[in-house]
């Protein structure tokens, strides 16, 4: 496991099924393991020969597109560091990324990114765009050709150590932090994938998530690629619910990733406009935020499949646990399932290990976890405290060893001396039957220190009101848990991977309402 990389544990594959399927492009082409092998050789030998160093760090910014695949490989081939960026940012926001993470060259795709092109500009970082107009077409890089005829420039081997990705958390609380992942964190981390889901040459996705975004790249991608299996990449470069299931039909998927929210998508377009018939799912997976039981249960139902729900962060280069696939034990309902191929223990702020059912700070060690964060000393001492990385989120082991969580230690609400823990509420508004998404957060409070609120968004064609959803919590929750306000709204402030943040939609609703004192 300390010797491997990433790339070649992808060449390995490209060896053994040279000829089967790896990327289509949906409705156009389709990229054998092989070709596409051939295809990143050739830009990282591009790449290498107009200037880019082992270490330099590259930045991307493309919709999920052939080219960004391509590129992605290529850069970490060349031994440079990849550092996929969001292609909807502003030019502010490229320009903070681009900085901090020190980026010597700019990867856009051939209609360019203005926002990305602008602040990379002003930093002096020159820009690169891309092309692959065919499976049988050379790929197209607009660097000068003199600084590139030597296309045979020979690759040095990967090593390990190599760091070859560079993402940033979200920043919820503070400034996003830089995580730098090495070939040897990325080549553990989709084995762990490959592993749990028993991934073979025989499978075959649809990608739903950003690949800027660590699930996507890692759970949907790169874990294929290194499988011998297949990825389709829509042909919108994202995920739209209209064409899901036609691609899901055409590539014979055998199974998905996604995040809740695009799972509640999914699901009830399925109620609205059923399909005429559904491709036969392994499973189908979510991770990245909590899957409420109700919507697991009612994916199930729809689908036929077994969902797994997962536990991931981007210091770990992605997932930490997992529910198993039926053969290998039951998946339950609420738990993010046991460790994947690391360490993990539940410990008190004295760094003692708790016990089953014992509440504490989830804390994990292992090959896919970071060394540390870049140039934030202080980041790292926190996280890496009693020889283990420590996730911010508390949870337990129930007497199976399944994790649950029970919230970040941030976003627990503390009613006056009460913890609350908002996934709870969340679960129980997302099992009344006209409820479509909901996000449970505190507010600060003059009585109890703070309070817990929520906001809804109604299913369509359902006229539920505030009463009814307080009616509803009473019911179901002790009285301390019960939200105080519900804002019923039609949408809710979404991070770019789908992701929604408590911390932001607290900020939104009291925003709304600032002009009002608090109880």
């Amino acid at each position: 496991m300390e010797t491997l990389t990433l790339t070649g544990l992808l060449k390995q594959a490209a060896g053994k099924f040279p000829q089967l399927r790896a990327v289509s492009v949906s409705g156009k082409f389709d990229l054998s393991h092989s070709r596409l092998d051939g295809l990143v050789e050739s830009a990282a030998s591009r790449l290498a020969a107009a200037g880019v160093n082992p270490g330099d760090v590259v930045a991307l910014t493309f919709p999920n597109t052939i080219e960004f695949v391509i590129m992605f490989l290529a850069v970490i081939r060349a031994r440079a560091t990849a550092a996929p960026l969001n292609a909807t940012y502003t030019t502010e926001e490229f320009e903070f990324y681009l900085a901090d993470s020190e980026s010597k060259l700019l990867l856009t795709p051939r209609e360019g990114n203005k926002s990305a092109q602008t602040a990379a500009s002003k930093l002096n970082i020159p820009n690169v765009t891309v092309l692959l107009e065919g499976a049988n077409a050379h790929i197209t890089l607009s660097i000068e050709q003199s600084v590139s005829d030597n296309n045979s420039l020979s690759l040095g081997d990967n090593d390990p150590s190599d760091v070859a990705l560079f993402l940033h958390t979200s920043g919820t609380t503070s400034r996003p932090k830089g995580v730098p992942l090495t070939q040897n964190n990325l080549a553990a981390s989709v084995q762990n994938i490959q592993s749990v889901y028993k991934l073979t040459e025989s499978d075959s996705t649809v990608i739903v998530l950003p690949l800027f975004h660590v699930h996507g790249l890692m759970a949907g991608l790169l874990s294929s690629l290194v499988a011998g299996a297949a990825v389709t990449l829509p042909a919108a470069g994202r995920f739209s619910a209209s064409t899901f299931w036609q691609d899901m039909n055409k590539y014979n998927a055998t199974w998905y990733t996604a995040v809740p929210t695009i799972h509640q998508i999914i699901q009830d377009r399925h109620f609205k406009s059923p399909e005429p018939d559904y491709p036969k799912l392994r499973f189908i997976r979510s991770c990245s935020a909590s899957l409420a039981p109700a919507v697991l249960g009612r994916l199930e139902e729809s689908f036929g499949a077994p969902v797994l729900e997962a536990y991931a962060m981007t210091e770990a280069s992605h997932m930490m646990s997992s529910n198993p696939l039926p053969e290998d034990g039951p998946h339950k309902a609420g738990s993010v399932g046991k460790p994947a191929g690391l360490e993990m223990a539940i410990l008190d702020e004295n760094g003692i290990p708790q016990g089953p059912n014992e509440k504490g700070e989830v804390c994990i060690r292992g090959p896919n976890v970071t060394k540390g964060y870049k140039n934030n000393p202080e980041a790292n001492k926190a996280a890496f405290q009693f020889g283990w990385f420590h996730t911010g989120d508390i949870g337990f082991f129930d007497p199976d060893g399944y994790l649950h969580l029970v919230g970040r230690i941030k976003e627990l609400v503390n009613r006056g001396g009460e913890k609350i823990s908002p996934i709870e509420v969340d679960a129980v508004l997302l099992s009344h039957p006209d409820i479509a998404e909901a996000v449970a957060f505190g507010v600060p409070d003059d009585k109890y220190g703070e309070e817990i609120n929520c906001a809804v968004i109604p299913r369509e064609g359902s006229n539920i009101d505030e009463a009814e959803v307080l009616r509803f919590c009473k019911k179901n929750l002790a009285s301390f848990k019960v939200p105080k306000k519900v804002y019923i709204t039609d949408s809710l402030p979404k991070t770019a991977s789908g992701k929604v943040q408590r911390r932001i939609v607290a900020d939104h609703f009291l925003a709304q309402i600032s002009t009002a004192k608090l109880p």
